[in-house]
């Protein structure tokens, strides 16, 4: 048999079929929107954000139009809320929060795009709301140039440290360059964010460095006054079944990857696909396969909607990209002599609640089928880096995760901090941010206490 592979799209219909799902607010839209707050005294919607974002007071500020003051009222409180404004599941955070939720026939402020539009404006006009302390004496290495990172090394630099960052890659930015999905974030935006975070001074990235491969982390904690680790987490889990090695089989964040670095030169998809997992990257990857051209994609998951990882608006997403749902659903087989030609399942059902709480899926008996695929997306989220945590010595670790102290996201070793996906399993960019932020303020006062 031939591989049925759906045409590589054009540049143009790369550019269409991959087009901003929320796009920016004009101003007269901006100013309307930001004119319906209530500006809640103690608003719900401050303490729904991970990082605390003053929110009625940067919407006050851009119904006055002081885009400037609206933007530093963000990025004192999340250094990305450029990012944060594109790809926060707003809806079950400060937009799921805001009182208007409790009033019918009205919906909440999209504080999102807000949010959005007044970021914006410091890109476009090249203004640095930021300024670095003179120059403490200290440095601090911090391993990973992603959110948690660089939220750290940006709040170390404005409090006078020199900072230097490791990142195993040639480029910085961590998930939200490899593993968002296209249509949420652009490079572009992504490489001028970083730039805005660096033009501060005292961070110095150095690329393909990866700590525990070509530097040593002990001779980090004893060359640094501290070190932070925001590591994130590595490869997809096998899926254990036969077939797996086949050409078609894809890890979800190296194929999200290779469709954010090379789109129209190092992407190919099947006409027919099955993504394994209901997370919002398993979403991200079946929307972007259904966007390729992929003519039908089948998520697979093998508990029920009532228990899948995904929010509510990245299903939604999936829903209106016409992508099909197989719940109580788990793979068993992929066949095919060198490349996918179709996957073989088993009918689940749910038992007793398992260590997650959720319901254990038990397989029903004689209850196999098939499904002719093309290719097929291994999406159950991502392991931790434990071949490296384990070999730092004294370092705590809880399930493959760093156990950090919560206030100042200080390690079991004194001089090290971490935060990001390495300590929660796999949250939002604006948990990581809010991380990097806690860890830096918990270094300061480590060292100057």
């Amino acid at each position: 048999m031939t591989r049925r592979i759906v045409p590589k799209l054009s540049k143009e219909e790369y550019e269409k079929n991959f087009s901003d799902v929320k796009p920016p607010l004009s101003k007269d839209a901006a100013l309307l929107e930001a004119n319906r707050c209530l500006y809640c005294y103690d608003a719900p919607c401050i303490e729904a954000c991970p990082t605390h974002i003053d929110i009625p007071s940067f919407i006050k500020k851009i119904a006055t139009n002081n885009l400037k003051g609206s933007a530093r009222v963000i990025m004192e409180s999340n250094i990305m809320g450029g990012t944060c404004a594109r790809v926060c599941p707003v809806e079950i955070l400060c937009e799921g929060a805001c009182v208007y939720n409790n009033i019918k026939e009205a919906k909440p402020i999209d504080i999102g795009r807000l949010q959005r539009y007044a970021t914006d404006y410091i890109f476009e006009n090249n203004i640095q709301l930021f300024k670095r302390e003179k120059d403490n004496g200290k440095k601090v290495a911090v391993i990973g140039a992603g959110p948690a990172g660089l939220s750290c090394a940006h709040k170390l630099s404005m409090l006078g440290y020199q900072v230097t960052v490791y990142e195993k890659k040639d480029k910085a930015g961590g998930l939200n360059l490899y593993g968002l999905a296209a249509y949420k974030i652009t490079n572009e935006f992504v490489e001028k964010e970083i730039e805005y975070i660096t033009s501060i001074g005292g961070i110095e990235i150095k690329y393909n460095q990866e700590v525990g491969k070509n530097v040593d982390i002990q001779d980090l904690l004893n060359s640094y006054d501290a070190v932070f680790i925001g590591i994130g987490l590595g490869k997809t889990p096998k899926l254990n079944i036969p077939g797996e090695e086949l050409e078609g089989v894809y890890d979800a964040i190296q194929f999200i990857e290779n469709l954010r670095i090379n789109p129209l030169e190092k992407v190919s998809i099947g006409e027919v696909v099955a993504v394994i997992g209901a997370g919002n990257t398993a979403i991200d990857a079946a929307t972007q396969a259904k966007r390729l051209g992929a003519k039908k994609v089948y998520i697979i998951y093998r508990r029920t909607q009532n228990e899948m990882p995904a929010n509510i608006y990245e299903y939604n997403l999936a829903l209106k990209d016409e992508c099909e749902f197989l719940w109580l659903t788990n793979p068993t087989k992929i066949i095919g002599d060198t490349f996918v030609e179709a996957i073989e399942c088993i009918r689940m059902e749910l038992g007793e609640p398992d260590s997650s709480g959720r319901r254990m899926p038990i397989p029903i008996k004689n209850s196999e089928f098939l499904l002719k695929v093309d290719t097929v997306i291994k999406a159950l989220g991502q392991i931790s880096y434990t071949n490296f945590l384990t070999k730092i010595q004294g370092l705590e670790l809880d399930k493959g995760r760093i156990k950090v102290n919560p206030e100042t996201m200080q390690t079991s070793i004194p001089k090290l901090f971490a935060g990001g996906d390495c300590i929660n399993g796999g949250k939002e960019t604006v948990n990581a941010v809010q991380d990097g932020k806690l860890a830096a303020l918990g270094i300061h006062k480590m060292i100057f206490s």
